[in-house]
Parts: structure tokens; C-alpha cells; sequence
């Protein structure tokens, strides 16, 4: 068993596991009209497998920390993987959108384990020192699932059929219980901490309200009233969280780890920054689609140039943040990360593809850098018994930004359309809201400004 906390098999295990949960959650979207096709339903019902999915993680991604400290890290991961197994089998077998509904749901729950829970392993087995070397291994999925997704979706439609989009998880996740098992060390859980049922209800109430909400609104999957309607109502339960939390000795999610300096600069930059990127994919597919007329398989190779500079920047993280420091590295890259935003911007027809995979290919450089590196900020001066708490508050704020992210992009377009009078989106509206998503990364470098010169350094002394 690898035990040294410096290797990379350990890591690559739950990168791995990570990237099937993400390629499943972004692949389905391609196969979503042949799926109503097989059901009888009309497509705007299918919707449901995605809304459904966004809801079981935001239930579920609360309870992971406590989860895995009550019942250690290694057995919650391995039974996540084997539900996200199962489940997808149960996607696959489907016969009606009802079955199909349900199994998504299930698929959900195990996914919304898998994030954190994993974060909670790495950190409790990474030394100190090689933590951002660890940690960059969770950002590589994080940014290539949702560009690789789609395209490998329509692959599997066309020439297969779209129940193979969920059996291809058959033998990944096998091979990932085997691994784990073998590799990854089996911490145990402590039994002392009981379950805060009234925060789990209110979290879940909150996140639930809000990542269903902002994905209702920015897909037009309710009536905006009903939309809103759920967005108030995730606001109260979060508020009403918030003044449990205070007086709650054990509360489910931790918001004291926010006097954290390091975990609370990162917590807020770094929400400030998915806002501003999240919703990117979403955009290029518009833009690639919609206005540039290309079919998602063509979209979707062209998008990988991103994930392509994700790689190459994961051999350079290290050296970077070892030679500026996380405060220039973060301050200075989150403008860069919102000057290449903007790029995109200017992206027309007329452009040549190599100019757009160049400029994405810097863009996926340039995010991996920034994600790597906050993943390994935000964890630097957590104490180790509270790394699941941290994780699982990580995990939720992130979950709940992505959403916010596509669902303020989505509004947005909708009102440049409406104000411009277009009927179908075009090239400037979909730049526009680019745009606005490049100056809140830009406006993030505020944040990390905060930082002290010598924040973190503990987690980089290791080199590659």
C-alpha cells in the first residue's frame, strides 16, 4: 500500500474517479433528443435527468464531510463509486423517463460523495509540502470533463447508442474500486460527532433551492416566477443556516473555518472567479453551435484545446508558485484569466480555427494554474481534523456558484437579446456576456490582493 503522501499513483486514483463523474454529467446532454426519442416524451421534459442530477448533488454534498469522518474516507469513496456504478446501470436499463429520473438521482447522490470525500483522502494523504503537486491532479477533470463530455456523448450516440454513455462506466468504476482498495490507505472514522439533522434539512433546503433554481432559470427549465420562487426560498434556508450554524456546537457545514485567513480569501476569490468562468463552456457551445454552425462533435474537439493547456500546465504549477508566491501567482492569473475571457469575445466566423484553439489552449494554461493553485491554498492552513468539514463547505459553495454562474450568463444573453431586439443569438450577444464574465475574474485579483506575501508556502517546497 502507497503510504508516502508524494507519489502520484494516489492522486491519478481519484483524478480518475473524479473525471468519470464529470465526463457522465456533461456527456448525457448530446443524447438527451434520442433519449425522448426512445421514451415517447417530448424533449423539453427531458430536462429532468439533468435537473434531477443538480438536485441529488446538492442534497447529498452537505452530509460528505461528516460521512466521511464518521465512517472514514476510504469506505465512503469506494461505496460512492459502487453506487455511482450501479446507478448507471440502472440509467442504461431504463425503459421510461420515470426509471430513467430515478436512476439519475441516485447517480447524483453518489457523484455529490465522490467530490469531497475524495478531496478529504488527497489531503489526509498528501504531505504538507506536496500539496499543490496533489491537489493539481483534482483540477485536470474539473477542467476537461465538461469539454470532453459533450463531444464523446454525441461519439457514443452516433455510432453506438446513448445507454452506452452510462455502460462505459461499468469497468471504469470496477477498475476504480480495485485501485482504491489497493492504494489508497483506509483512515479510520471517529464516532463522536453526531449528525446536525437541522442543518443537513436547511443546507440542503438552501443549496437545493439555489442550484435548482439558478439551473431552472438559466435553461428556462420553469416559469421564471416558479424560478425565483425556489431562489427565495434557498436565500431563507440559508439564512436561517446561518443563524443555526452560530448556535450549533457541531454544525454540518463549518462557517468558523472562514476566519481561516488563507481558506477565507481563497473561499471568496475564488467563488468570485467561477462566477466569472463557469459559465464559459456553456457560451462556447453557443457560440460554436449556434452561430458558427459546427455539430457538438466539431464544437466539442475544438473546446479540448482547453483541456490540452490543462495538461501541460499541471508540469508547471509547482515551479510557478515556488518562484511568485500564491499572491502574485493568483493576483496576477486572475487577470490573465479574465483578459483571455475576453478574448473569446472576439471570436466571429471569420476567425481561423488555429487562432481559436491557440487562444484556448492559453486560456486552459492559464485556468489550470489558478485552479491548481487555490485548490492547494484554500487547504494550506486547515488542520487536518477539520478537512472534511473544509471540504465539504468547499464543495457546496463551488457546486452553487457553477450553477449561479450559468444562470446569470443565461439571463443575461436573454436580456442583450431582448434590449437588442434579436430573435436568435448571435455573435455580440453571446460577447457581451463574455465580457462581463472576464471583468469578474478580473475583479477577484481584489481578493487575492488580500493575501500576505508568504501565505501557503508550506504546501510547494516539494518540486517535480
Amino acid at each position: 500500500m502507497l503510504t508516502s503522501g508524494s507519489g502520484k499513483t494516489v492522486p491519478m486514483i481519484i483524478g480518475c474517479a473524479l473525471f468519470m463523474e464529470l465526463i457522465d454529467a456533461t456527456a448525457v446532454l448530446t443524447a438527451l433528443p434520442q433519449m425522448a426519442l426512445d421514451f415517447g416524451e417530448p424533449s423539453v421534459r427531458m430536462n429532468l435527468v439533468v435537473s434531477l442530477y443538480l438536485l441529488a448533488v446538492a442534497l447529498f454534498v452537505p452530509v460528505s464531510g461528516w460521512a466521511a469522518d464518521r465512517y472514514g474516507p476510504r469506505r465512503v469513496f469506494v461505496s460512492a463509486i459502487v453506487l455511482f456504478t450501479l446507478a448507471s446501470v440502472a440509467c442504461a436499463a431504463s425503459t421510461s423517463l420515470l426509471q430513467l429520473s430515478l436512476a439519475r438521482m441516485a447517480q447524483g447522490a453518489a457523484g455529490a460523495m465522490m467530490v469531497p470525500v475524495g478531496q478529504v483522502i488527497l489531503l489526509r494523504w498528501s504531505v504538507r509540502e506536496n500539496l499543490l503537486r496533489a491537489m493539481s491532479y483534482l483540477t485536470i477533470p474539473a477542467l476537461i470533463g465538461p469539454v470532453l463530455g459533450p463531444p464523446l456523448g454525441g461519439l457514443l450516440v452516433t455510432l453506438l447508442s446513448w445507454h452506452w454513455i452510462f455502460l462505459i462506466n461499468v469497468p471504469i468504476g470496477i477498475l476504480g474500486v480495485v485501485l482504491v482498495l489497493r492504494y489508497v490507505p483506509d483512515y479510520p472514522g471517529a464516532r463522536g460527532r453526531p449528525l446536525d439533522v437541522i442543518g443537513l434539512l436547511l443546507s440542503g433546503m438552501a443549496l437545493g433551492g439555489l442550484v435548482f433554481g439558478f439551473e431552472a432559470f438559466g435553461h428556462g427549465l420553469l416559469e421564471r416566477r416558479w424560478a425565483l420562487l425556489l431562489m427565495i426560498v434557498g436565500v431563507l434556508s440559508a439564512w436561517l443556516y446561518v443563524i443555526h450554524a452560530k448556535r450549533c456546537a457541531q454544525p454540518l457545514i463549518d462557517l468558523s473555518l472562514l476566519r481561516i485567513p488563507t481558506f477565507g480569501i481563497s473561499f471568496w476569490g475564488g467563488n468570485l472567479l467561477r462566477i466569472g468562468s463557469a459559465s464559459q463552456p456553456f457560451l462556447l457551445v453557443l457560440l460554436f453551435q449556434l452561430c458558427f454552425g459546427l455539430n457538438p462533435l466539431q464544437a466539442g474537439l475544438l473546446s479540448f484545446a482547453g483541456g490540452a493547456g490543462a495538461f501541460l500546465m499541471k508540469l508547471l504549477a509547482v515551479r510557478i508558485v515556488s518562484r511568485f508566491g500564491f499572491r502574485r501567482t493568483l493576483t496576477g492569473n486572475a487577470l490573465l484569466t479574465g483578459l483571455t475571457i475576453i478574448a473569446c469575445a472576439t471570436f466571429d466566423i471569420a476567425t481561423p480555427y488555429w487562432v481559436i484553439a491557440l487562444v484556448l489552449f492559453g486560456s486552459g494554461i492559464i485556468r489550470s494554474l489558478q485552479f491548481s493553485t487555490l485548490g492547494a491554498l484554500t487547504y494550506a492552513d486547515v488542520p487536518a481534523e477539520l478537512s472534511s468539514r473544509a471540504s465539504s463547505l468547499s464543495a457546496m459553495t463551488i457546486q452553487l456558484t457553477m450553477s449561479l454562474s450559468v444562470g446569470l450568463a443565461a439571463a443575461m444573453l436573454s436580456l442583450i437579446m431582448s434590449v437588442r431586439g434579436h430573435t436568435a443569438v448571435g455573435e455580440t450577444d453571446v460577447a457581451g456576456v463574455m465580457i462581463v464574465g472576464g471583468l469578474v475574474c478580473a475583479v477577484s485579483a481584489v481578493v487575492f490582493r488580500r493575501l500576505t506575501l508568504a501565505a501557503g508556502s508550506a504546501v510547494y517546497v516539494g518540486r517535480d
